[in-house]
């Protein structure tokens, strides 16, 4: 396939009409006359068909102002009305009729047909069958939605990015999850539910709940405003006058202070009060070492590089996440490159793999994924290389070559901890590798089964023992696996909604959260403190998203807890939501 001018037309054919030169202009005017000419397709006016589509379809009925981006692959038989897109990599089979000012985002797959499953012969040679898809009018399907034969969508609707679609979707109807289950009315106040029986999911609706003043979604959307009502107390109360701690008894820190923006956005929208924006920017951006690219805690100077200009140092690893999220929120973002990670070839990145502890401290190694990772999203967005020519492939072709089959999983568990450090480490690792890059995990089912027997481990889980890294560690897997399979949906449902329960009576009035308790000494204890309100909030919608409430509370978090990937795949950045 051939390519003419500026690829970018080809990946945002937004900009075609208002950009694109005249010889952009006759070559998609080729493009469309070769489609055209086979008697198979019908385009209107103002269309764009990228050179990088695959576009076989044995029918194609193209509506005015419509697009087909690049790689997107599309056969059969595909009608549109007006003013629809087919972004980046979107897959359109089979049978699928779209109404007009559909929009559907990259990665998804829309599936109009399917296999039969007779056990009298190899899939391969059984007959397929097309129900169809129908989509209606103004309709936003967001990334990597999958939507099965047979489904009809209705006008208005809202699919949020991950879902599958198994089943119908009424007027107005905004779903989500894997199978897709109700959220809420489109056009309801956000927190108002209109019902559930639209889209049954078996791991909760969004007005079902429990507790005794009322539905679940109730004391979420009241947990809520009381939260959003006492941060500013709780960010003054934080603040000594020229820096955050965690606490008022507690040392000042850079967490702390990445800590109070992600709460302050959260909650507010805004920066924290004690300073303005710009001040807060300027801070976090002078913190940056510019030989290495890395954050030292205050007051402590950064170990010497090892041979292959790696540092080894955990909070200054940890600052990769907070400090680079702590800037993204506040619209900003690193000075420099973190360039630890961006001169690690990537023979040196494996030879870093293979040495970590993955037997013995299976949360260190995944710790230091998540952190090379997150070096690796930061250096992209700065315009450079994430890491050596490579490095990041090798990483996940790593990853992706070892994992554990029986659990789905890196390292061990041992018979002292259990599998605490296993799980543990798990969270650190896919939430800086393939979630943040939107990479499925591999073997979901085994993934949740390892969590789910971990989560009834009495030493972590039982009563009051819970504290907010293990809980987070157990929920954001569960959430992750759960976007690919609906393997135990009904114990993931039940298990989250017994935590959300108990996490929303932890709340100290006007102090926040306590990150809990750690027989360990990990973490700041019991004593309220940004730390363990930082996650706890972001617990809480990852918990109330698991049992199908998360609309009532009225924040998504957009830091280092974002459910959503930062990019779509190696290298794109993802839309914020």
């Amino acid at each position: 396939m051939d390519h003419t001018g500026d690829d970018r037309l080809d990946f945002l054919p937004w900009f075609f009409e208002a950009e694109a030169t005249g010889e952009q202009r006759a070559a998609q005017r080729e493009r469309q006359r070769r489609l055209t000419a086979a008697g198979t397709a019908e385009i209107g006016e103002r269309c764009f068909v990228s050179e990088r589509a695959a576009v076989h379809p044995d029918r194609l009925r193209l509506g005015d102002g419509s697009y087909i981006a690049a790689h997107a692959y599309v056969t059969g038989t595909v009608t549109t009305g007006a003013d629809c897109t087919i972004n980046p990599f979107t897959t359109v089979r089979g049978t699928v009729t779209l109404g007009e000012a559909v929009r559907i985002g990259a990665h998804t797959s829309l599936l109009g047909f399917n296999h039969s499953t007779a056990p009298d012969r190899p899939i391969h040679r059984q007959p397929t069958s097309s129900r169809g898809i129908t989509i209606g009018d103004d309709v936003w399907i967001g990334s990597q939605v999958v939507v099965l034969d047979g489904v009809t969508i209705g006008d208005h609707c809202v699919i949020g990015a991950g879902a599958v679609v198994t089943r119908d979707v009424p007027d107005w109807a905004m779903v989500g999850g894997n199978p897709a289950r109700f959220i809420r009315d489109r056009r309801a106040p956000r927190g108002e539910s209109k019902g559930s029986t639209a889209v049954p999911a078996g791991s909760g609706t969004a007005t079902g709940g429990t507790g005794p003043d009322g539905g679940l979604a109730q004391r979420l959307a009241r947990f809520a405003d009381t939260a959003r009502a006492e941060a500013p107390a709780l960010l003054d109360r934080a603040w000594d006058g020229t820096a955050y701690r965690d606490r008022p008894d507690a040392a000042p820190t850079v967490r702390a202070h990445c800590d109070a923006v992600e709460i302050a956005a959260l909650l507010l929208g805004t920066a924290p009060a004690q300073l303005p924006a710009d001040t807060h920017i300027a801070r976090l951006r002078a913190l940056q070492d510019p030989a290495t690219g890395l954050v030292p805690e205050t007051g402590r100077e950064l170990p010497v590089p090892g041979a292959d200009g790696f540092v080894d140092d955990g909070a200054a690893l940890y600052h990769i996440l907070s400090v680079g999220y702590a800037l993204d929120l506040l619209g900003s973002s690193f000075a420099h490159p973190v360039h630890a990670v961006a001169g690690l070839s990537a023979g040196q990145l494996l030879d870093r793999l293979a040495a970590q502890p993955w037997h013995e401290r299976a949360w260190h190694a995944g710790s230091w994924v998540d952190a090379v990772a997150t070096a690796a999203h930061w250096n992209l967005g700065l315009g450079g290389e994430p890491a050596g020519p490579g490095a990041l492939e090798a990483l996940f072709g790593w990853l992706l070559t070892r994992t554990d089959p029986w659990t789905g999983m890196w390292g061990d568990a041992r018979a002292r901890e259990g599998r605490l450090q296993l799980v543990n480490g798990y969270y650190r690792l896919t939430r800086g590798s393939f979630a943040q890059f939107g990479v499925p995990v591999p073997h979901p089912e085994r993934v949740i089964d390892t969590v789910l027997d971990h989560a009834r481990d009495p030493r972590y889980f039982g009563a009051d023992r819970e504290n907010a890294c293990n809980v987070l560690d157990v929920a954001h897997p569960l959430w992750l696996a759960g976007r690919l399979s609906t393997h135990r949906a009904e114990d993931v449902r039940r298990w989250a909604t017994g935590q959300l329960e108990a996490a929303l009576d932890r709340w100290h009035p006007g102090h926040g959260f306590a990150f809990g308790p750690a027989p360990d000494g990990t973490g700041p204890g019991r004593a309220p403190g940004l730390q363990g309100t930082e996650m706890w909030l972001a617990i809480i919608w990852l918990l109330a998203d698991l049992t199908g409430h998360c609309d009532a509370l009225g924040y998504r978090p957009r830091g280092v807890h974002r459910p959503e990937p930062a990019r779509d795949g190696l290298g794109t950045t993802a839309p914020a939501r």
